[in-house]
């Protein structure tokens, strides 16, 4: 028997399809990457060459006659911290029902990797946009939003442009975690940043202001630490609050990460939590249930959030909008588990500011 001899299959190239539909090869890039932007005669021609060849681009040749990607660009900040993660669960599920992939994009602080993804949106390579940084990403002075596709915002409002915002409760909430402090009996408090200049770091502290004076404190009652969404600036907070000789015994943290960082670290140098001081935390991350003690914390609805999130980009891009799909708001849960506890000593909260409003109101 003699042998089948195979014969290779020359791969059909950018060259083949414009020799065939008689233009350059520059526009047929065009016609793959910025379909929107040629002409509907040109556009033709040159799908129908791609059909006569075979030639298959990155997009299929069923999303070429469709002029659709059937993919998603997802943008966060940090893909390390554990909310984002579960987010993106969320909307992978909802959006792998419609048939739509997703594009990750992690900018880790990095500026050349926030200017790839907007080169990648630029040349329209995906179909929407789901943010979940609290800002448009740019590359020099171009931005995302020049490319013209539907964005939605998760996780954190985008001031100043007019996208549909999917977020969750977050002034609401803090100002909660102060309230519920102030239940047991704490009047010394301490507040554990996020990342300064982020509109949830404005949402979180401003709903931790807004419940000191809504409960009679004010800015002499409380100490502030600053820094990122991330464990060491818990650390960092514990380590100061190691160094003061009156410390405050309330603590909300506006991270997950930030409680557990700082409770570490106090505990370590032989603090008791919650009988020296009480911790609250913000995200109900997975690990604050494995941590010691566990975390008292505001749990997001995170896999809901991407899934709410992912349902309002589709039908932004179905055109399907109604009134009330610009400003989503999902609540969030208290969880009262074991860093907290009453205040350890001294008068109650609640004692020591109805005395001092007896003597300014006799003053």
């Amino acid at each position: 028997m003699g042998r089948k001899r195979w014969r290779a299959v020359q791969a059909v190239r950018i060259a083949d399809v414009a020799r065939i539909a008689g233009v350059s090869t520059a526009t047929v890039s065009r016609v793959l990457r910025n379909p929107d932007r040629v002409r509907s005669g040109t556009y033709d021609l040159v799908i129908e060459a791609v059909r006569r060849s075979g030639y298959t681009p990155n997009s299929t040749a069923r999303n070429l006659r469709t002029r659709r990607t059937m993919n998603v660009l997802v943008v966060a900040p940090r893909l390390t911290n554990p909310v984002f993660a579960q987010v993106l669960r969320g909307v992978d599920d909802e959006l792998i029902q419609s048939g739509y992939g997703i594009i990750i994009g992690n900018l880790d602080n990095c500026a050349e990797r926030e200017a790839r993804y907007v080169d990648l949106a630029l040349s329209r390579q995906v179909d929407g946009i789901l943010l979940l940084t609290g800002s448009i990403p740019m590359n020099g002075t171009r931005s995302m939003g020049e490319a013209g596709l539907p964005i939605v915002a998760v996780c954190a409002a985008i001031p100043d442009i007019r996208v549909p915002n999917v977020t969750v409760q977050d002034r609401e909430a803090s100002c909660r975690a102060v309230e519920y402090l102030v239940q047991l009996g704490h009047c010394k408090f301490g507040y554990i940043s996020g990342t300064p200049g982020t509109i949830i770091e404005a949402e979180r502290s401003g709903g931790f202001l807004e419940g000191l004076a809504a409960t009679g404190f004010g800015l002499e009652d409380f100490v502030r630490w600053e820094g990122p969404f991330v464990f060491s600036t818990g650390v960092a907070a514990a380590e100061a609050f190691l160094r003061m000789k009156e410390r405050p015994t309330g603590i909300f943290a506006a991270c997950d990460e930030g409680a557990i960082g700082f409770i570490k670290t106090v505990r370590s140098a032989g603090v008791r939590v919650p009988e020296d001081v009480s911790v609250i935390g913000f995200d109900g991350i997975e690990f604050a249930d494995y941590a010691e003690p566990t975390l008292t914390t505001f749990k997001q609805p995170l896999h809901e959030l991407g899934r709410a999130g992912a349902r309002t980009l589709l039908k932004l891009m179905q055109g399907k909008m109604g009134p009330t799909d610009w400003n989503i708001r999902l609540p969030l849960t208290l969880l009262e588990r074991d860093t907290t506890g009453p205040a350890p000593k001294g008068e109650k909260a609640l004692e020591i500011v109805a005395r001092d409003r007896k003597s300014r109101a006799s003053a």
